[in-house]
């Protein structure tokens, strides 16, 4: 009987056992499904924003490119310049018309454009050449290379 008693006893420790680790068991599984759902739906919403943000990028390169055809660029093509960065144009308002004898050398004027579409802001680059040419901190340098045979 006694041993009836322990045979009993190890197998209900098992059957308990097995059926406790069986319910534990199914609740990781199931948080861990829940995770790789998460995770899924984690990721297809950084690829959603990162072709998003790769849309506007790119965007805002063409319109830099296309500024000087668009209705809204006040100067003649021929006048600006494009540099990209850190900003996009220097303009020379009134050169090609002074180049061409139609205009004065007084007429001409230098004029930094920034093309920005969309929300975009001015960087803090940016701002800091608009501050300085507010603050009358602009030049004009010529500087010779000599080459000696």
């Amino acid at each position: 009987m006694l041993i009836g008693a322990c045979i009993g006893i190890v197998l209900t420790t098992i059957v308990l056992s097995s059926t406790r680790n069986g319910k534990i068991k199914a609740e990781y599984e199931q948080y861990i499904a829940e995770l790789e759902l998460e995770h899924q739906q984690t990721l297809a919403s950084a690829q959603k924003r990162s072709v998003n943000t790769s849309r506007a990028v790119l965007k805002g390169k063409m319109a830099e490119q296309l500024a000087p055809i668009m209705p809204e660029f006040r100067y003649l093509p021929s006048d600006a310049k494009f540099l990209g960065d850190p900003i996009d144009y220097v303009v020379f308002d009134g050169y090609t018309d002074f180049r061409d004898g139609e205009g004065l050398a007084e007429d001409i004027e230098v004029v930094l454009i920034d093309i920005k579409s969309g929300g975009a802001r001015l960087t803090k680059g940016q701002q800091a050449i608009a501050q300085a040419i507010q603050d009358g901190r602009v030049r004009f340098e010529t500087i010779r290379i000599d080459f000696e045979d």
